[in-house]
């Protein structure tokens, strides 16, 4: 077991100790707080992100000019009849009783809300759909949830409704009939009719969440506003923006006929792309390890892998080549898209290849010691941005330690997206940057370095565990842990090194769509490069590592030219590079601190460095051992 200590600091210290749900947190003042990277120490943690559709969520750094909404009239669409399909249509609910769309004839305003029971947007925005209808209801506005996707039974929409405790009614829109009829293509996504059963609005329920954005508070309620607009007999200011979220699953009028099939061409790809984190109890907010359970996914398939949205890796191939790439290759996304256009053949019983094993216990074996992130779980809101979690823990390591093998896990899967564990040296008021012992990320790897390379912790020290939350729509609890294992002194031939180039002086006007921030790192004796990993928070737009070698030689290490805070990407290379002597290791940072960036909280303000994800931070990180 372990003991957990709080830590003592004095009133000099360069830290803050906020006392809270029953334990304490560190906010250390000028030193990194946010998520930036797994193991600084160990050259073969592969992050190995897989294909991870959860991403609608917070996967992508959004830019350009789509904010999501036009200042368009109200148009009723020439080819869509509401007053019609309100008239004629019936639809099931969850419980399998028929519902006329006539019967809320006598409702001022009516919203239609397409939702999907496992896409991560409409998990977050049931409930919020529910608020609403419950604000509304006394003026007779009513919203009816429909459910089109092919893929969701209605079991599963029952316990959707169960578990979200969804109070409007909820109906099965089977063969997507109406979703075709009204135009609808994503879950989440509204229309809203008036008396006349006129189309007022159409979209995004707010601006809280969407690819890239993911935000405490929306700062524009559009569902919200519309129907405040409608009851005090306005215009609607916005009556147009742009829904974001998982794409229908509809039924195809194909054949599936296609030479490509299921068992023999795609179950692989998924197996070895998808199957580790969507899989019953991960983080995967579906499940993609069977025929039955991709159909319905093939459109949102498609989308991501087209839009190089996923799998998540933000690297340019023209530079380095990396042991933990997780792309698909040209010809697996060739044989996707065939295999869509074909109709999702299931194919022959007998191709269908052995499905993946994962290792359940502890992938280290059994370890020395393990230690929890706290005495107490956190408790995970349903919904919202959780701000990082930090636990200060006391190991109670009397001597010094050295560790060959270590391993984060995460009690809840589901809302656990990443763990980064720091060493606070014995004395020391802050987290030290350069030594971290391990960290989880849906995919990643254990830590267990070459035979005789370990991370030499020294007595006395004590653990900060940093935890990043996600919120799927309902309330969870978590307390993760790590799993350690030790060697003796003498086992130990080389120790690995944790390296950063870092830069605290820099200001980013306001505004401003790409201001570069540079610092560097200067070798002080012949080392190996084993990976990298760039960190800056909501501003970030590209990060380049670049070699000047003492001979006048100059390598593009890494270049990331679209950086996504929300993916804290660790960037192994596939043999190690030698460093030499006098080799200086430059980062170049470039922020986008201006509107075009949907990401940024505010563009108004003039950035530099702090702790939150509000303000900004300029590290580039990587990791060496010193050859023998």
């Amino acid at each position: 077991m372990f003991r957990h200590h709080p830590g003592q600091f004095g009133k000099k210290a360069s830290a803050t100790i906020f006392q809270g749900r029953g334990r304490r947190e560190l906010c250390i003042n000028g030193v990194e707080n946010q998520f930036h990277a797994f193991s600084l120490a160990f050259r073969y943690l592969s992050l190995g992100f897989v294909f991870i559709l959860v991403g609608f969520l917070s996967v992508h750094h959004a830019r350009g000019n789509d904010a999501g909404t036009t200042r368009a009239s109200a148009v009723q669409p020439a080819s869509v009849d509401f007053q019609k399909i309100m008239a004629e249509f019936e639809l099931s609910n969850n419980y399998g009783k028929q519902v006329h769309l006539r019967e809320f004839a006598d409702k001022p305003i009516v919203v239609l809300a397409f939702l999907g029971t496992q896409c991560p947007l409409a998990k977050l925005y049931g409930p919020r759909l529910n608020e609403l209808n419950t604000k509304y209801a006394a003026q007779g506005v009513v919203v009816l949830g429909v459910n089109s996707n092919k893929q969701d039974s209605l079991t599963e929409l029952t316990a959707f409704v169960h578990r979200h405790e969804i109070e409007f009614p909820m109906l099965k829109d089977v063969g997507n009939r109406l979703a075709d009829a009204v135009g609808a293509t994503r879950t989440p996504e509204v229309f809203v009719l008036d008396a006349q059963r006129q189309l007022r609005y159409h979209g995004r329920i707010d601006d809280q969440y969407g690819v890239g954005v993911s935000r405490p508070q929306p700062l524009r309620s559009d569902l919200s506003i519309a129907i405040d607009e409608l009851l005090a007999d306005s215009a609607v200011t916005e009556p147009e923006t742009r829904a974001v979220g998982c794409v229908i699953g509809r039924v195809k009028q194909v054949e599936a006929d296609g030479a490509v099939t299921y068992t023999k061409d795609i179950a692989p790809i998924f197996n070895a792309h998808c199957v580790e984190c969507h899989r019953s109890g991960e983080i995967g907010s579906f499940t993609l390890d069977s025929y039955a359970d991709v159909l319905g996914w093939e459109d949102t398939i498609l989308e991501v892998i087209g839009n190089n949205r996923m799998p998540p890796w933000n690297a340019n191939p023209e530079f380095g080549h990396f042991q933990n790439d997780p792309r698909l290759s040209e010809s697996q996304i060739e044989l996707i898209q065939q295999w869509v256009a074909g109709g999702m053949p299931e194919g022959a019983a007998e191709d269908l290849p052995a499905p993946p094993k994962f290792v359940e216990g502890w992938k280290i074996g059994v370890p020395d010691q393990v230690i929890y992130m706290d005495e107490e779980p956190f408790s995970v809101p349903a919904q919202g941005v959780v701000d990082y979690q930090r636990y200060i823990v006391d190991p109670g390591w009397t001597e010094d330690k050295y560790i060959v093998a270590a391993e984060a896990r995460p009690d809840n899967r589901s809302v656990v997206h990443h763990i980064l564990t720091y060493i606070i040296p014995p004395g020391s008021r802050r987290h030290d940057l350069q030594s971290v012992i391990v960290g989880y990320a849906p995919g990643s790897l254990p830590v267990q370095p070459d035979e005789g390379t370990a991370l030499h912790i020294p007595a006395g020290a004590k653990i900060l565990f940093e935890m990043h939350y996600t919120p799927n729509g309902r309330e969870q609890s978590d307390r993760s842990y790590i799993g350690v294992r030790f060697t003796e002194k003498e086992n130990v031939k080389q120790l690995l090194k944790g390296r950063i180039a870092i830069e605290h002086e820099f200001v980013i006007p306001p505004g401003e769509p790409a201001h570069e921030v540079v610092a560097e790192w200067r070798a002080k004796r012949e080392e190996l490069l084993l990976s990298m990993t760039p960190h800056m928070h909501l501003r970030g737009k590209s990060f380049r590592y670049e070699a000047f070698y003492p001979d006048g030689q100059r390598e593009v290490l890494l270049d990331v030219p679209h950086y996504d805070f929300n993916w804290q990407l660790k960037y192994v290379l596939a043999e190690p590079k030698l460093i030499p002597k006098g080799t200086r290791i430059v980062c170049t940072a470039v922020y986008d601190n201006s509107e075009g960036n949907l990401a940024n909280p505010d563009s108004s303000r003039e950035i530099g460095w702090g702790n939150q994800s509000w303000d900004e931070m300029m590290i580039g990180f990587f990791d060496t051992v010193i050859p023998k």
